[in-house]
């Protein structure tokens, strides 16, 4: 199943854990996924959090993303990325959220909602 993955396509996108990682992460179909996603070559972009990582203490037994979209602003776990590139998506993320968790927002240039970190 790598093999035919890492032969038929360019990258991967990785969204299979969420906010109930905890929960799901031991669980099928995630579990299988999430092996299979540890053995891929070609180039993995995950969103959010990598899946297997930790939100706040990061990646200790998931996989090893190329990219991170991190959605609204990046999570601690972003400290230790390691891949080629990181964006965040979420200009549009209210001035009262920004202030109440202290998030310094990049800035988007014309109408974009994705900028590169």
């Amino acid at each position: 199943q790598v093999q035919l993955i890492n032969d038929a396509y360019n990258a991967v996108v990785d969204a299979v854990l969420g906010a109930e990682a905890e929960v799901a992460e031991g669980t099928e179909p995630c579990a299988a996924i999430l092996a299979t996603l540890k053995h891929i070559r070609i180039p993995i972009v995950s969103l959010d959090v990598p899946s297997g990582w930790d939100a706040e203490a990061g990646g200790s037994g998931g996989i090893s993303p190329d990219v991170l979209v991190s959605l609204a602003a990046p999570k601690e776990c972003a400290r230790r990325f390691l891949g080629r590139r990181h964006f965040v998506a979420g200009r549009f993320l209210p001035h009262e959220v920004q202030r109440k968790f202290e998030l310094n927002a990049p800035q988007y240039p014309g109408t974009e909602c994705v900028v590169a970190l």
